[in-house]
């Protein structure tokens, strides 16, 4: 699960990735996007979008073959609700960014899933933080496969 939850997601996450799902709005996705610094956890949860976080001591990752990934309806599943265990849980598929680095390394610190009503817009200020992950890791050539958690990315409880 998320090391933690921006205080603008609270509450909202299980709901923005079943939106997501029934494409509605279209257009709609999860952004997955990598850090190579970041601000301390307690100023970062403040945040409330992407374009904040860059402007306050995160900066994003720029290794060679790097892109933010992009999920949308087509890539994943609505929450399921598990009520043995009274629980709502919201899963992705593992990013995976090949030959990640090589040519530009990164020492990477943190994965962020964020949350997009219109990809078609291209503004950082549009992205609603959801998750954080801390997301240590050097990039080398090889293959990075990011499993933010076996059980999914969220979980409300």
């Amino acid at each position: 699960m998320a090391d933690f939850v921006f205080n603008i997601a609270k509450g909202r996450i299980n709901e923005l990735h079943d939106a997501i799902n029934a494409n509605n709005p279209a257009n709609s996705a999860l952004i997955v996007v990598l850090l190579k610094t970041a601000e301390a956890d307690a100023g970062m949860k403040d945040r409330d979008d992407l374009a904040a976080i860059l402007a306050n001591g995160s900066t994003e990752a720029d290794f060679t073959n790097y892109a933010r990934k992009v999920l949308t309806d087509a890539d994943i599943n609505n929450s399921v609700i598990d009520d043995a265990n009274d629980r709502r849980e919201a899963d992705i598929p593992d990013p995976t960014w090949v030959a990640a680095g090589g040519v530009v390394n990164n020492n990477l610190v943190k994965l962020l899933i964020c949350y997009d009503a219109d990809t078609t817009q291209g503004n950082d200020a549009n992205l609603t933080p959801l998750c954080a992950y801390d997301f240590v890791i050097t990039t080398n050539g090889s293959d990075l496969v990011a499993q933010v958690a076996a059980a999914g990315y969220f979980r409300a409880s």
